[in-house]
């Protein structure tokens, strides 16, 4: 007699959990409906003959790039300008960041030791963290639609649009830095009474140094997929390109576009992991890296040389940007947002804008996470051609920003929140499928080699071992994906996908500030709350 025959039936074979597994199963159908009707998520249509004939002369062109020398060195130029343009605006967001980090982290306050804060700086730093919230959850395409209205077609909205939303994104992350770090030495030197500037640079800043620098330099990364995109409202560099190309329906052009782009997101990719500290100083382990002296004094040099050459090569006049003019134009323009548009006619349209953008997300989100998971099975296995084709294809798809992957799909798709949502799906689904191939490979052995040895098939020990353990993480990755999808559904009306970027767009076309105004506030909204359920939903996972 076997040991499992002792044991009695196969434990993979009865599911205590079955009832509930069914009853989940059917809560899912119920709330997919909605967001299928919600979205226009009718994907039979892509085989209609119109839209198969479109798809066709696009894709004949598609696999044959434009390579003539002078579209090649027009799009090389472009790509500088992408790259600048990063650089730029992020060099702008840490002059925004760090006086506000600095502001409100509590911990650098003297009123911080007693354990009582007082009611002024209580309320400043309640207020500053506010501003942060605000800056971060307006994406960076609206403000830079916004922004293209007083300042005109260039680089110069683009740039500002990333140092506004990023200055939200890092002063956030740093004031968490700030508070995590070590109290011990920044509480000794304010008890002797050194100043706030003093306590930071001496006690909080050398313990969380390496993370401040390692998530700045990761921003950077995401500034240069975020430059692409905003060349789709006229900020210039590649994504301008793009989107003119895409207009055009000439294939062969955006072909070329997408390859250079994906290669530019690669080393970005590539440098980013160099240059972050963590990661240097690996000499001492065998590694060819430099030390971490010199690495730190090549980094800085870098970025330097880097940021000096990006203001110099952008056409951009920062006098003019900063005159007395400029900032009285932008006063007259900011005062025609007030006050919003709330009649009712109005407000209905906006709450059927915001939840077809909620649509989109949730839709597009639940999309990734299935194809992920499969897609990640893949590149989790063994070594091999399948698993090396499988990784290709996911840093393919998480390469090119949702934007892009929507103003392709508009080309069969027709306009409507369809394209929209397979967009989002699509770009989700290289980032999830990444992540769940790292969660499944890392997840703990034991029971599934138990599982092994008792004689389970390989899908048996998949789905009673390996997903039950790796479950909080998935979905704790879904979850985090799904709030960063809000953002990129409330923006994807701009190239005609539907939610509310569409109707952002169109009242903005018609300088209807007070209407844009209203529209703007539903997305804020709607960005706070999903990231409120999200973060909370993530806590208990991770609990």
């Amino acid at each position: 007699m076997s040991p499992m025959s002792a044991m009695g039936a196969e434990p993979w074979r009865r599911d205590p959990a079955l009832t509930r597994r069914i009853g989940l199963g059917v809560a899912v159908l119920v709330l997919l409906w909605p967001l299928l009707v919600w979205c226009e998520f009718r994907p039979w249509e892509l085989l209609e003959p119109r839209s198969l004939r479109a798809a066709l002369r696009f894709g004949v062109q598609f696999l044959t790039p434009r390579v003539d020398a002078e579209f090649l060195w027009m799009a090389l130029a472009d790509t500088w300008r992408t790259v600048a343009m990063a650089t730029v605006g992020l060099a702008l967001a840490w002059v925004i960041a760090v006086p506000l980090a600095l502001l409100a982290t509590a911990r650098l306050s003297v009123s911080s030791l007693t354990g009582r804060m007082a009611a002024l700086p209580a309320s400043l730093r309640w207020t500053l963290r506010t501003l942060l919230v605000v800056l971060r959850s307006v994406p960076e395409l609206v403000w830079a639609l916004m922004l293209v209205r007083v300042l005109g077609l260039g680089p110069g909205a683009g740039v500002l649009a990333i140092a506004l939303s990023y200055g939200g994104m890092l002063g956030k992350v740093y004031a968490e830095i700030l508070e995590s770090a070590d109290a011990t030495p920044t509480q000794a030197l304010l008890r002797g009474g050194a100043g706030r500037l003093q306590a930071f640079f001496f006690g909080t800043l050398p313990g969380c140094a390496d993370e401040l620098v390692s998530y700045t330099v990761y921003r950077w990364e995401c500034a240069i997929r975020t430059s692409v995109v905003l060349g789709f409202v006229g900020a210039g560099g590649l994504g301008q390109q793009l989107d003119n190309a895409t207009k055009m329906f000439a294939g062969a052009e955006v072909s070329t576009i997408l390859l250079i782009f994906m290669a530019l997101v690669a080393l970005a990719d590539r440098l980013s992991a160099w240059l972050r500290p963590s990661r240097m100083g690996a000499t001492e382990h065998g590694t060819d890296r430099p030390p971490r002296r010199t690495s730190l004094w090549l980094l800085l040099a870098a970025l330097a040389v880097l940021v000096v050459a990006s203001f110099v090569s952008l056409p951009v006049r920062w006098g003019d940007l900063l005159s007395a003019s400029a900032l009285s134009q932008m006063g007259a323009f900011l005062s025609e947002f007030f006050p919003p548009q709330l009649a009712p006619a109005f407000l209905m349209r906006v709450g059927q804008g915001a939840l077809e953008t909620l649509a989109m997300s949730a839709l597009g989100s639940g999309l990734a996470a299935v194809a992920g998971l499969a897609l990640a099975l893949l590149a989790s296995r063994p070594s091999g051609l399948l698993r090396g084709a499988t990784w290709l294809l996911l840093n393919a798809l998480r390469s090119v920003p949702e934007l892009v992957w929507a103003s392709i799909l508009l080309v069969s798709a027709g306009l409507g929140p369809m394209p929209g949502t397979l967009a989002l799906a699509l770009h989700t689904t290289g980032v999830l499928g990444r992540l769940m191939a790292e969660a499944l490979e890392n997840a703990p052995a034991q029971t599934a080699q138990a599982l092994r040895w008792a004689g389970a098939s390989r899908w048996q020990v998949f789905a009673y071992a390996t997903l039950p353990q790796a479950a909080p993480q998935l979905l704790s990755y879904t979850l985090y994906r799904w709030e960063n999808n809000i953002r990129a559904a409330a923006v994807l009306g701009v190239v005609g996908a539907g939610g509310l970027g569409q109707m952002l767009s169109v009242h903005l076309g018609l300088f209807q500030m007070r209407e844009t105004s209203t529209v703007v506030l539903a997305m804020l909204v709607l960005v706070m709350l999903v990231d409120a359920c999200s973060y909370a939903a993530r806590r208990k996972l991770n609990r």
